[in-house]
Parts: C-alpha cells; sequence; structure tokens
C-alpha cells in the first residue's frame, strides 16, 4: 500500500533516521553546509545505513538529499538526487520499505523571499523525483511556514502524496507564527501529513504536535500527523532549537536519548494520535528499532533487528553476575536514571541565542 493508504488504515508507519550526523561520525560528511554529496562519493556508506534503518523496522526510507540543491552544489545537484533515489529504491526493494524523496528549507529565503526563484529551486528536485518514480514526497526541515507553503505548493504539481514537516518548536516558527496555525496553513495548502522534525527533543516535538493537533481540530481540517525529533534531550533549547545549544554539533554525545526513552516517545507520540514516527539528528538505528518495538503490539510484528535485542532487557537473564541478571526488566529500565559520567558538567546549558 501507497503511504495514504498505510495511513487511512490506521497503519502505523515508522520513519527512518539520522543520516547528516550519524554520516559524519561515520567520516562521509563534512559539517558546515551538510550537504549529501556521500551519495555518489561514497554510496556503500549510504547504502549501509538505509539497510540499518529498513532492518531495524523502518517503513519509509527518504532519499538522502538533504540541502541537494542547485543553489548549495551547483552542477552536482543532478547527480546527486538521482543517485540518492537509485540507493533508496535499491534499499527499500528488500523489503516492504517506501520510498520517500526529500527537500528542505533554501538557504535563500532568509535574505531574498523571492517567491518565484525558490519553487523553482524546489522544482528541479522535484522533476528527479518524478523520474525516479519515488512513492512519496516529504518537505521538511522548514523555520519558516511560507516557505513551507510554497514548497508543498510545488511538491503537489506532480499529484504524489506530499507530508510537511517544520522545525519547530511550541513557539512556533521565527516570524512567530504558533503551530497550530502552521498546521493550518499547510493543511490548506494541500499537504496530506503535518507535523514536525528535528531541532528539538522528543517531548518538546511532542508538545508541538499538540498544539498542531489542536490547531487543525479548531479549524476543522484533517490531516495525518507526523513526527521525526532529535535523538538528543533539549529541554534548555531556545526557540531555535539545538542549533543554538553551545555544544551543538560537536559536543551532543552526552544528550543522546536511550533506547527506552524512544520507547516512551513512540508511545506518547502514538497516545497523542500521531501515526508516522521517526526520527532525524541523532536518531540511530537502535533508536527505529526501539520505536518499532514499542509499537509492536499495534504493529502485529517486530522488526528483523529484533532478533539480536532481548524487550526491555531480557536478554540478561543469561548473564553469570546476579546483579546483571536483576536488569532483565521493564521495571528497571523504565525508572533507571542515567548519569553522564562527568561530574563537573552541567545538566542544562545556557543557548547562545
Amino acid at each position: 500500500m501507497g503511504i495514504l493508504e498505510r495511513l487511512d488504515s490506521g497503519e502505523v508507519v515508522v520513519g527512518d533516521g539520522s543520516f547528516l550526523f550519524t554520516l559524519e561520525k561515520r567520516g562521509f560528511v563534512k559539517a558546515g553546509l551538510w550537504t549529501p554529496e556521500a551519495v555518489v562519493e561514497h554510496p556503500s556508506a549510504v547504502r549501509q545505513l538505509h539497510t540499518e534503518f529498513l532492518r531495524a523496522g523502518a517503513d519509509v526510507l527518504q532519499t538522502f538529499t538533504f540541502s541537494a540543491t542547485e543553489d548549495n552544489m551547483e552542477s552536482k545537484w543532478e547527480a546527486v538526487n538521482a543517485a540518492a533515489c537509485d540507493l533508496a529504491q535499491e534499499v527499500a526493494g528488500g523489503g516492504d520499505a517506501l520510498v520517500a524523496g526529500g527537500i528542505c528549507q533554501t538557504s535563500l529565503y532568509k535574505y531574498h523571499k523571492d517567491e518565484t526563484r525558490i519553487k523553482n529551486i524546489f522544482r528541479l528536485q522535484l522533476e528527479v523525483f518524478a523520474r525516479k518514480h519515488v512513492d512519496f514526497l516529504i518537505a521538511e526541515y522548514f523555520e519558516h511556514v511560507e516557505e513551507a507553503v510554497w514548497a508543498v505548493e510545488v511538491l503537489r504539481e506532480v499529484g504524489a502524496p506530499v507530508a510537511v514537516t517544520m522545525c519547530i518548536g511550541p513557539k512556533g516558527d521565527m516570524h512567530d507564527v504558533t503551530p497550530g496555525e502552521c498546521a493550518v496553513k499547510l493543511a490548506r495548502a494541500g499537504a496530506d501529513i503535518i507535523g514536525v522534525n528535528c531541532r528539538f527533543g522528543p517531548q518538546t516535538s511532542l508538545q508541538t504536535m499538540k498544539l498542531m493537533k489542536e490547531g487543525l481540530r479548531d479549524a476543522g481540517l484533517q490531516a495525518h500527523l507526523m513526527v521525526q525529533c532529535l535523538g538528543f534531550h533539549t529541554p534548555d533549547c531556545g526557540k531555535g532549537g539545538f542549533v543554538d545549544l553551545p555544544e551543538y554539533p560537536f559536543g551532543l554525545e552526552p544528550r543522546v536519548a536511550t533506547r527506552w526513552d524512544i520507547q516512551k516517545y513512540a508511545r506518547e507520540a502514538y497516545n497523542l494520535g500521531v501515526r508516522y514516527i521517526g526520527g532525524c539528528c541523532g536518531f540511530e538505528p537502535y533508536h527505529i528499532r526501539a520505536i518499532a518495538e514499542e509499537l509492536a503490539p499495534e504493529r502485529g510484528f517486530l522488526p528483523p533487528a529484533s532478533e539480536k535485542h532481548g524487550g526491555w532487557g531480557s536478554g540478561l537473564d543469561m548473564h553469570t553476575k546476579p546483579w546483571i541478571r536483576a536488569r532483565a526488566r521493564r521495571e528497571y529500565w523504565e525508572n533507571l536514571l542515567p548519569a553522564s559520567g562527568r561530574p563537573f558538567c552541567p545538566s542544562l546549558s545556557k543557548p547562545d541565542a
């Protein structure tokens, strides 16, 4: 089934996770512009990460095309977009996954709000996705709802289902449009699936989703809901999200969410009515497996990667040390308050902006 058929039937759709951050750590992406040349320069690395997400339970593989626009990559943009589609489709063919062609906000909007020029940038990527016959389209990582609306309007031109996610928190977009108002504008632009991705951790992202859901309800509008949060805890973020934290991007490891944190996130997202649940920066394959395992009762199956993972630490019951065997239970991991091992570090930071 396609993405809308799956969501319309009430199915839980598990998204994939981090590419830029994960491949930067593995030595295949350069921090800064965060562009995805790796699909051409190191296709085996991208293929491997797609494969890990698929094995972990992802129902959707996004093309690794973040910032792969003409203005960011000049002459390389088309080859990168085409190669990204080929890699995602190759891996998806080994499972029951859909492939989503992804675009994101442009670097031009903040300085030149030229609707025609920006839409043409989106349209160039869209032409590649249409030629490659991806299953649906995602416009992600938008700070401004106006630009997100432009993206939705362009993506609708080929008739494929359109998802759109904004990188905002409960305070709204960078022009102070509230999450509820953003959701309404995106629904009226024709988006089929609406939500948030990146910039904020699990709990903050779910707060924003609640506000989006309420905005749609109050306006009498309907859309499927989607959340793909960070794999980091960021309760101390300001309006701009984790990019304003002093640890961004090379010192975020102490903030990494545990697999148990992500199981809680998945359950709370499901209870909120969100049916497309995945992750963004910092979200490793084991985090995706945590979503799939938490929602296995609703989905009716476990992912292949669960063959090597005992639920709630049950695999520890064969350990030789009794105090470790005692950890083979849900209550232990649900109630654990993990230490950072850094006695002179604060638990929270002050954003630089």
